[in-house]
């Protein structure tokens, strides 16, 4: 979601006049409007990788680390890949259910075994697995 988001950004409405480098953006100005009048280089547009792959957020921001999310995470909306606010995209809470009843399938239907039965752990800063902890999944019989 964060290296490939589903949309790669929105037009928002400026709420006050303000400058950014040097260009002054009037109160009002609209992305969508502008853009249907062929004039891209006028709307606005935000680009979600400017957050999601910003080095300031996401050190080494093209390698694909869940670790980054333990914790304090990342700062407050740095990872938004569904939009936020009023047009957030409504597909969520669907995604967030997909993804709860396809952990509950591998969990409950799924014997797990390690590839590496003896491997080691070390602290890098937390503690983890030094292969990465890949594992094989075998179905449960149906008498199970």
């Amino acid at each position: 979601m964060r290296l490939l988001p589903p949309n790669l950004g929105t037009f928002r409405e400026a709420t006050t006049n303000f400058v950014y480098e040097g260009h002054l953006i009037p109160k009002g100005m609209k992305g969508a409007e502008e853009r249907e009048r062929g004039n891209e280089e006028r709307g606005l547009h935000w680009n979600v990788n400017s957050t999601h792959k910003n080095p300031e957020c996401f050190p080494n921001p093209e390698k694909f680390d869940p670790s980054r999310f333990e914790g304090k995470g990342p700062p407050p909306f740095a990872f938004v890949p569904f939009g936020g606010g009023p047009r957030m995209c409504p597909g969520k809470e669907y995604s967030r259910l997909k993804i709860l009843v396809f952990m509950h399938n591998v969990v409950t239907k799924y014997k797990w075994d390690k590839v590496f039965p003896d491997e080691k752990f070390i602290w890098a800063p937390v503690l983890r697995p030094t292969k990465g902890l890949p594992i094989k999944l075998f179905p449960h019989n149906k008498s199970n």
